[in-house]
């Protein structure tokens, strides 16, 4: 079966499923659009206009982060759900938590005044020491198996290795299971190569043009 991702070189949600597919060992291709300009065809099988979208070999598509990672788990080798079904649906839960913590990013690097960037940095701060209460012996979310909340943790730790080279950004600093997390998740191949080798770059270009406090604080060159 032929897979193909559409996506954006910086969507953080279509890494997820370029992560998952590569730790499942399955070819897929892909295609980054650009969402300023949505191609028609895209419209066409978005209803949400967003990436990303799974085109399966029949030419169906389906949309939905989430969606698509459960349709990848339902149908390819090697699970990454765990077996027990309490288990399987507090990885569900912490997936969402993920998304929530996604949704604060975007408030950060949007935010066009000190109080509401500090507010986003706060928010940030306070779900990552949940974490650090959480998180076990590691190396990953759950131990020494690579699960789904993995994959949505790759991208999310991602940002912080811009944002850190931009500012003085302290959200990590002194959680240490946390951080060791973030290491190991940095060094995994499928993590890796779910973004091009520019996409440093990319990012903070798209930074710069929110016209935010973060933006504010890019070194002019």
């Amino acid at each position: 079966m032929t897979l193909h991702v559409i996506s954006h070189a910086l969507c953080p949600y279509a890494q997820r499923a370029a992560i998952a597919l590569a730790e499942k060992r399955v070819p897929f291709r892909r295609t980054d659009i650009d969402l300023s300009k949505k191609p028609g065809w895209f419209l066409e099988i978005s209803p949400l206009g967003k990436t990303p979208v799974l085109v399966v070999g029949d030419g169906r598509a389906i949309f939905e982060s989430a969606v698509i990672l459960e349709y990848i788990e339902e149908t390819l080798p090697c699970p990454m759900h765990p077996a027990d079904p309490f288990e399987r649906a507090m990885h569900r839960g912490w997936m969402e938590y993920g998304s929530a913590i996604l949704n604060d990013i975007a408030g950060l690097y949007s935010a066009k005044d000190v109080d509401a960037y500090d507010g986003k940095l706060s928010a940030l701060r306070a779900k990552f020491e949940r974490l650090e209460t959480l998180i076990g012996e590691g190396p990953w979310f759950s131990g020494d198996a690579f699960s789904h909340v993995d994959t949505v943790f790759g991208p999310i730790f991602r940002y912080f290795d811009t944002f850190e080279k931009i500012g003085d950004i302290k959200t990590l600093k002194g959680l240490s299971k946390v951080q060791e997390w973030r290491s190991h998740l940095s060094e995994r191949q499928s993590v890796r190569s779910a973004v091009s080798v520019d996409y440093p770059a990319r990012l903070e270009e798209f930074i710069k043009k929110r016209g935010g406090v973060m933006a504010r604080a890019i070194p002019a060159c």
